[in-house]
């Protein structure tokens, strides 16, 4: 059966990541739809939410089926506005809001962009600077700053490393460094010298031999860095060496940057303080 053509819209009175992240993770449990998202950020007038009410009762009657809106706007008026669209519209603050200001015995301040705030003080310029630190350290760069680092990521070229980082810095505010771990490091059968002083930092990443090949096929076609045999022997290497050393490792093979990171973290024992 041809799948379903549905509208989704993700509206939000800020940058709607939130919105799109909880959209995604309820849509994930549903097949055999297909989706045209609609990302409709800084909502937050009354004109606007007339605007956003019209696309949704367009898209209405071009599908036949009523569009799924997703929304986390705070305003009580301008959620209640949004509800008079022809969609099922599913408000993320509504259900909680009432319910935490029992508990607290304290109003919401329905600030707009609270959870996506630049003005954050410490916690904000934490992460820039772990923004930085991964960026400068990228790829084995600057190996005498490791002793800043929380974690240094290792593994083969195209596992994984550089987005795990970025990742960890930008939502956690982790120093993240990573090495790639070449061939002359494998054939060696030890770690390289800059990591030596770090075990205890070192987390790797491993992935399946096929993944690797199909990921390196893209950067350099038919070459002996992307052949089969290669991304075998290195796989097998590297797995080697984690195991030598007792570094933990994770699969990246199928796993989304978040699934990987959160995985790290866990695996070493770091910290999620991003509330």
């Amino acid at each position: 059966m041809p799948a379903e053509r549905r509208t989704c819209f993700i509206v939000s009175d800020h940058t709607g990541i939130s919105a799109e992240a909880l959209a995604r993770a309820l849509l994930a449990q549903f097949g055999g739809l297909e989706l045209r998202k609609m990302t409709l950020p800084f909502v937050y007038s009354a004109e606007r939410v007339e605007e956003v009410r019209a696309a949704i009762d367009r898209a209405r009657e071009q599908d036949g089926v009523r569009p799924l809106v997703f929304s986390t706007l705070i305003n009580p008026d301008l959620r209640h506005q949004l509800t008079a669209a022809d969609a099922l519209v599913m408000d993320f603050f509504e259900p909680f809001i009432s319910r935490i200001e029992e508990e607290l015995s304290q109003r919401s301040s329905q600030r707009v962009g609270g959870a996506h705030s630049f003005v954050e003080g410490p916690a904000y310029q934490r992460r820039i600077d772990a923004v930085h630190f991964a960026l400068s350290t990228d790829d084995g760069l600057h190996c005498e700053h490791y002793d800043v680092a929380e974690i240094v990521l290792v593994g083969v070229s195209r596992s994984g490393k550089t987005p795990t980082c970025l990742y960890l810095a930008l939502q956690y505010g982790l120093h993240a460094a990573n090495y790639p771990v070449t061939e002359e490091d494998l054939d060696r059968a030890r770690l390289p010298d800059p990591l030596r002083p770090y075990v205890s930092r070192l987390c790797g990443l491993t992935i399946d031999p096929h993944r690797l090949h199909q990921i390196r096929q893209e950067r350099r076609p038919d070459s002996r860095y992307a052949a089969l045999e290669t991304c075998r022997r290195e796989v097998k290497q590297v797995e080697g060496l984690f195991q030598r050393y007792r570094i933990p490792s994770v699969d990246s093979s199928a796993a989304s940057v978040e699934e990987i990171a959160t995985t790290v973290m866990e695996r070493m024992g770091l910290t999620r303080d991003s509330i």
